[in-house]
Order: C-alpha cells, then sequence, then structure tokens
C-alpha cells in the first residue's frame, strides 16, 4: 500500500490495523468512530495539530517492510 496524505484512515486501517498504535501515538485515540475512518491523513493531523508529511512517511517506511 502506498500512502498519501488523501488517503482515508479507514482504507488504511482496512489495509493493516497493526498500524494503529502510529496514529494513537500522535493523538488520534478516535480511530473507532465512523467520521474519523472517512477522514483523510490530512484532515486529522489538522485537527489534532500534527505534521502529516511524517505520518505518511511512517507509514510508508511500515509498509514497504511488509
Amino acid at each position: 500500500m502506498q500512502v498519501t496524505k488523501e488517503t482515508i484512515i479507514g482504507d488504511i486501517l482496512d489495509a493493516d490495523f497493526e498500524v494503529a498504535p502510529f496514529f494513537l501515538e500522535i493523538g488520534m485515540h478516535c480511530l473507532g468512530c465512523p467520521a474519523s475512518r472517512g477522514e483523510s491523513i490530512e484532515e486529522a493531523c489538522a485537527v489534532h495539530g500534527t505534521d502529516p508529511d511524517a505520518l505518511v512517511e511512517k507509514l510508508n517506511i511500515y509498509f514497504a517492510s511488509k
């Protein structure tokens, strides 16, 4: 899977739920909420005041290693 800032969080979690801790460690504790699953990485990071590029990079490194 290739992740971008426009990738929907629910799609990422459906691909591999093992990445949930990446979201939790930056304060995104609402992963089970239907609204959060429909947000893009960029939208969610804006709400939580975090860097979307850093999260995208971390996710892509994880998926490339699989």
